[in-house]
């Protein structure tokens, strides 16, 4: 088997296994409101996407820009990011996945889910391989939890 074939290979056996069942927590897209559930999909070639029961949001590899896992929202977006101030006075530890990526408008915008930090591991290695990008981690037990 050829190096990039067994590379494709790979990637679609690991995203087949990644994170599915997610919440979203906040970000930029109007279509969402903080603490809908839904699904995250990784076996499309071309886009991220995420699944809810009344909308959906796709958004092509390439324009994505940033991959941020770990117990907060990423500081860099937090102003772009929209979060119930219920969600934030919760005590439990939280963990999650912050998308960042170039709109269609030219706008950076952002979508942060809360995930499951046991079965985030195949969602963070699909998505650098499929973005190029390499994930940025918040802490140590991010870290921990990712590698």
């Amino acid at each position: 088997m050829r190096p990039a074939a067994f590379s494709l290979g790979i990637v679609l056996a690991v995203s087949l296994h990644a994170q599915g069942r997610v919440e979203y927590a906040g970000g930029t897209s109007p279509d969402f409101a903080p603490g809908v559930q839904g699904r995250v999909e990784l076996t499309d070639n071309r886009y991220f996407a995420f699944y809810s029961k009344k909308s959906q949001v796709r958004i092509p590899y390439d324009r994505i820009n940033l991959i941020e896992y770990g117990q907060q929202v990423g500081r860099r977006l937090a102003m772009a990011i929209v979060i119930s101030p219920l969600f934030l006075l919760s005590k439990s530890r939280k963990h999650f996945l912050t998308v960042g990526y170039m709109g269609d408008d030219g706008n950076q915008q952002a979508l942060v889910f809360r995930v499951d930090k046991n079965t985030i591991r195949p969602t963070l290695v699909s998505l650098e391989a499929r973005t190029g990008l390499k994930v940025e981690y918040q802490d140590e037990e991010a870290r921990k939890a990712g590698k």
